[in-house]
């Protein structure tokens, strides 16, 4: 009897966010799952990882039937140690990384720790995908996303990915029968306008909380953004490789 394939299951908003409990109850029905999550939010961590301080893995009894563990480290420490440690005499056939309490698509794969735990698996050589809610409350309905990750998942799992190892897919806020289809499609160029909103804590002491708003700069009709915006849920093949191609011919006066 073939053995199932092992699926890792990972995400940056902590393992106890519904997202992630969502996304192992699609996983299950492809495949063996383990667990390996942060133990806190680690929302826009990027690829950051541990050097400083001691990382810590903890088994817990959260989800039936599957083993799981909770790590003190970020998204990214997390992939490592799945790869590295605790499953390094086993063959991961692919890691799932979410289901993200909101928007990852365009320029947040660059901040996201729901990404970069995805990616960390891709450059171990793993295929990867990471799925985010445009949604950004602990309520989400994740039942369309559900739908959407379990066919995804499991095309690729049958066909494996072509030309890459990391798919960055998205799925629009709403009801199943709202959402028209999937599109692979291209990252859309955007920016962050961010302000920085001024305060005062208890001590007098004054401290700065994040704020702003993303623009979009791509106005073409094949990008993330834009499908997202019909309704459709996109899929962005994705991968590490930040060369400018088009100026390396361009920039050879430096070539001294």
């Amino acid at each position: 009897m073939k053995s199932r394939p092992l699926i890792l299951v990972t995400n940056d908003d902590g393992i106890v966010a519904p997202g992630i409990k969502a996304l192992i109850e699609v996983a299950r029905k492809h495949g063996e799952v383990v667990v390996v999550a942060p133990d806190q939010p680690q929302s826009g961590k990027g690829h950051a990882i541990t050097l400083n301080n001691p990382i810590r893995l903890r088994q817990v009894h959260l989800f039936d039937g599957i083993e799981a563990h909770e790590c003190s480290g970020t998204p990214v420490d997390c992939v490592k140690l799945a790869k590295n440690v605790l499953y390094r005499d086993r063959e991961i056939a692919l890691c799932v990384s979410g289901i993200n309490h909101g928007s990852n698509a365009s320029i947040n794969i660059i901040y996201s720790g729901t990404m970069s735990a995805a990616m960390e698996a891709s450059l171990e050589q793993v295929d990867s995908i990471g799925f985010s809610l445009l949604d950004f409350s602990f309520e989400a309905d994740f039942t369309a996303a559900q739908h959407f990750a379990d066919q995804i998942i499991g095309e690729v799992l049958a066909k494996g990915l072509q030309n890459c190892r990391l798919l960055n897919v998205n799925i629009p806020r709403g009801k199943k029968e709202d959402i028209h289809g999937v599109r692979v499609c291209k990252q859309a160029e955007g920016v962050w306008v961010e302000e920085f909103k001024e305060g005062i804590d208890p001590r007098g002491e004054k401290y700065y909380w994040l704020t702003g708003a993303f623009v979009n700069l791509d106005k073409s009709d094949d990008t993330d953004i834009a499908w997202l915006g019909k309704g459709y849920v996109s899929v962005v093949p994705s991968g590490h490789d930040l060369t400018q191609y088009n100026a390396l011919e361009a920039m050879d006066y430096l070539n001294l």
